[in-house]
């Protein structure tokens, strides 16, 4: 676990501190790239950085959580190399795609020493990528003299995985990291960039399983799923006059020319126009405090991932079929692109230690894994401190 004090010993001079939080999903997976909406929330397991500015305009960057270090010059992004010419290693690619994406907008960037880790797995599909990019695009901005608006921020972090990175995630992530609210999920509309926070019940806590699987996203099937998207719209597009996405899909529209499509499309489809349902239906339980019609959606949700979506494993089924047994959890499904990774439930918070300990003794018997646990809160999004001389000393 990562916490300033350890940084402050790697950069004793350290002039910032950046604190960045996870995300999980709540609800709503799958369909950020199709322009839906969806309900993630910030929480609180972070990425957290100290830096300091340099004269020289290069960039140093020490990762303690992958025990590595590079040297790169913002002016040589394209290639992708250090400044001794060497390829940069792939966890440089996320602060350097962030550089990058923000001189492409004709933004100045100033040289930094900094270093960083994280109490977030990696891997886990918890967005230790995105809260790594929007730490770095927080402190870029504290220590220029321009200024991006939240969202901007995010959208700029996207980019740089998209383009810079070669991951086509959508922007779901940079914007739960950017934008968190302590105690709420984030109803967020991709396609209109709206927004609101909706309370959590109170008496309920988010309890995160890492199955122990980690996941490359950038290997993985994530990017099949989008172009499998790509081609449903491509064919509905000749039935259906002005669709720009599957969000503009309606139930009735998707049963009527169902059968156009080929069995793995049409299974797609269905799961990405029945979620965008339920994460509607969800912000209703929210708005009446019904953690038991949340959890239920949530459910249903996995059930979809699993069936339909064909993005779940027989560990993150596992997960959640021991989670659903406990008398406590409402609701449990598997969290971020799948593939391994995480499940979140939700759960009554007087049962969340019990429930914790129970689960990963029960899925440790039937798998022989090891799943670690993260009891959470939804936290606030990416922060930066500007230290004192006397902090710094």
């Amino acid at each position: 676990m990562s916490s300033f004090q350890t940084l402050d010993q790697a950069l004793p001079d350290a002039q910032f501190h950046v604190t960045s939080p996870g995300r999980v999903n709540l609800l709503g997976e799958h369909v950020d790239y199709n322009q839906g909406m969806v309900m993630p929330a910030a929480i609180d397991r972070y990425v957290r950085l100290a830096a300091k500015p340099r004269a020289d305009r290069l960039v140093h960057l020490t990762a303690l959580d992958f025990e590595g270090e590079v040297v790169f010059s913002p002016d040589h992004l394209e290639k992708r190399v250090d400044v001794n010419g060497q390829p940069l290693p792939q966890w440089a690619l996320y602060p350097a795609g962030v550089a990058w994406s923000l001189q492409a907008g004709g933004l100045a960037l100033n040289g930094v020493e900094a270093v960083y880790g994280s109490d977030l797995p990696i891997g886990a599909g918890l967005s230790s990528s995105a809260a790594v990019e929007l730490a770095f695009a927080v402190l870029w901005q504290e220590m220029a003299d321009w200024r991006l608006d939240r969202m901007q921020l995010a959208q700029a972090c996207q980019y740089a995985e998209n383009h810079y990175v070669g991951v086509n995630c959508g922007l779901m992530d940079q914007f739960a990291c950017a934008h968190g609210v302590a105690r709420h999920a984030l109803l967020f509309d991709i396609q209109s960039l709206s927004w609101q926070p909706l309370p959590l019940p109170m008496e309920t806590a988010i309890v995160i399983a890492d199955s122990g699987i980690v996941r490359n996203l950038a290997d993985s099937q994530y990017n099949q799923r989008r172009e499998e998207c790509d081609q449903v719209l491509k064919i509905l597009r000749e039935l259906i006059p002005g669709i720009r996405s599957l969000r503009d899909v309606s139930q009735d529209e998707f049963e009527t020319h169902q059968d156009t499509l080929p069995d793995v499309l049409c299974k797609r489809a269905r799961h990405v126009i029945e979620e965008i349902e339920r994460v509607k239906q969800a912000s209703y339980a929210l708005v009446e405090n019904n953690a038991v019609r949340f959890g239920q959606l949530m459910l249903a949700g996995h059930q979809s991932l699993r069936n339909l979506y064909e993005v779940s494993l027989p560990e993150l089924d596992a997960l959640v079929e021991l989670a659903m047994g406990f008398g406590g959890c409402f609701g449990s499904r598997l969290t971020g692109a799948g593939f391994g990774g995480c499940t979140v439930s939700l759960v009554r918070k007087d049962h969340q230690v019990e429930f914790s300990r129970i689960l990963a003794e029960k899925y440790h018997s039937q798998t022989g894994r090891t799943a670690k646990m993260h009891v959470c809160q939804p936290s606030r999004g990416t922060w930066v401190e500007k230290l004192s001389m006397v902090e710094v000393n």
